[in-house]
């Protein structure tokens, strides 16, 4: 982005107790659109692990890497879902695992990888849609990583924590919509 419309300095520097690692698939690196990048940006002690790299497979080293339990942000059939209830049936300490990546790309990080086959999977429960206006969602329900991440903490965490990285969040798509001289569609006009 243009200098006026950059928004590094307005990224928080968000301290949790819940350790991330954003697992970017390789592609996602040079997409400007990538909200991986941005959380964990955001994020103090979160680390970036690229997936896909020919010759490097992206491991997770359970003991350097994970704090308490560690949580893989997976929505499939067998998740446990994110809700009020979950701290009481798994106790925090935590680290969330998040695939990075398009919907297709993302959904085989978790079958594909050895070292993420045998960690818990969670979902996020009812939400309101995304506000990623930047690219087209292909799966119903879908969320930028970005979000998904923030909603998770929200559970995890405290709203608060959410609430910032949908600020910055929302920073990010105005500008880039900006940048591209598209005006944002209101709130009215996503739903």
């Amino acid at each position: 982005m243009s200098a006026p419309l950059c928004i590094c300095a307005s990224i928080p520097r968000l301290t949790t107790a819940t350790r991330v690692i954003v697992l970017m698939h390789h592609r996602e690196v040079k997409m400007p659109t990538n909200t991986g990048r941005l959380a964990h940006q955001c994020l103090v002690g979160s680390q970036l692990i690229l997936r896909g790299l020919k010759d490097h497979p992206a491991e997770l080293d359970a003991d350097a890497s994970f704090v308490g339990t560690p949580l893989l942000l997976h929505p499939t059939d067998d998740a446990i879902e994110l809700d009020a209830g979950f701290q009481a049936k798994i106790p925090p300490p935590y680290t969330l695992i998040v695939p990075d990546g398009s919907w297709r790309q993302a959904s085989k990080m978790g079958s594909r990888e050895e070292s993420l086959k045998a960690i818990v999977r969670i979902k996020l429960g009812p939400y309101a849609p995304s506000r990623y206006q930047l690219r087209k969602e292909t799966k119903p329900g879908g969320l930028a990583t970005i979000e998904a991440i923030g909603r998770a903490l929200g559970v995890l965490e405290s709203p608060a924590t959410e609430a910032e990285l949908e600020k910055i969040f929302a920073l990010m798509v105005e500008r880039t919509l900006r940048s591209r001289g598209v005006a944002p569609a209101s709130a009215s006009q996503r739903s």
